[in-house]
């Protein structure tokens, strides 16, 4: 069974000069989650922070930290990350040549564990992976920079990878979150929701208008405002 869509704001659109103010006053707004956009400059053509920015904000709220490495190799980095904070941690199966080690490191150090498909990665990227997730993310723009425009051929993975968790639940009872990210605002997210996703990572449309916009910002993308 679906459930009521979530939404984890993307730092990476906040106010750098005061990411800790910013953190909790999107927390407070009512985001779910706050997520977190790790880049190298090497597996994505940009660099945005590390565990020490990670580590400094964990402090601003309670909320689940959500981290998507797109960081390659990822696997030294994973231990760090969860130190300073992560909850949940989730990879690219083109960052490392052994995801599903990835993913059992993920959930030996007791954090929750995702796969992220890229827009050119395929549906069955997930075979024999599914059974370490928590989570699967579905790229909706390639990774590397926000502000991009969706990429509607999305929408048929997001659904296809809807029928996949559903199937998994009706058989097992086991909850994975289908989150979608990429170009996601008021026009996007509606179709995101039709499609499958139950959590939705939006940063512009989410940070836009100042703090006190955010918590109208966020039940609209909710389909509430």
């Amino acid at each position: 069974m679906q459930q009521a869509t979530r939404i984890a704001p993307s730092i990476l659109a906040a106010d750098f000069a005061n990411l800790g103010a910013e953190v909790a006053a999107i927390a407070e707004a009512g985001a779910d989650y706050i997520h977190i956009d790790v880049m190298d400059g090497h597996f994505v053509p940009n660099i945005s922070m590390g565990p020490a920015v990670v580590s400094a904000i964990r402090g601003a709220t309670d909320k689940t930290f959500d981290v998507h490495l797109m960081i390659s190799p990822v696997d030294p980095y994973i231990p760090e990350f969860v130190d300073a904070g992560a909850d949940i941690v989730t990879v690219h199966p083109e960052a490392g040549a052994h995801t599903h080690r990835t993913l059992q490191l993920i959930r030996s150090l007791g954090k929750k564990a995702g796969v992220a498909l890229n827009p050119g990665t395929p549906v069955t990227a997930l075979d024999n992976l599914i059974e370490l997730c928590d989570l699967v993310l579905v790229m909706s723009v390639n990774p590397g920079f926000g502000g991009q425009s969706f990429i509607e051929s999305q929408l048929e993975k997001i659904a296809a990878v809807r029928q996949r968790i559903d199937a998994i639940a009706q058989a097992t009872g086991r909850v994975i979150d289908l989150q979608v990210d990429g170009g996601i605002n008021f026009e996007t997210a509606p179709r995101a929701i039709a499609a499958g996703a139950d959590l939705l990572v939006a940063g512009t449309a989410t940070f836009k208008g100042g703090p006190e916009a955010y918590a109208a910002n966020i039940a609209r993308l909710r389909g509430q405002g």
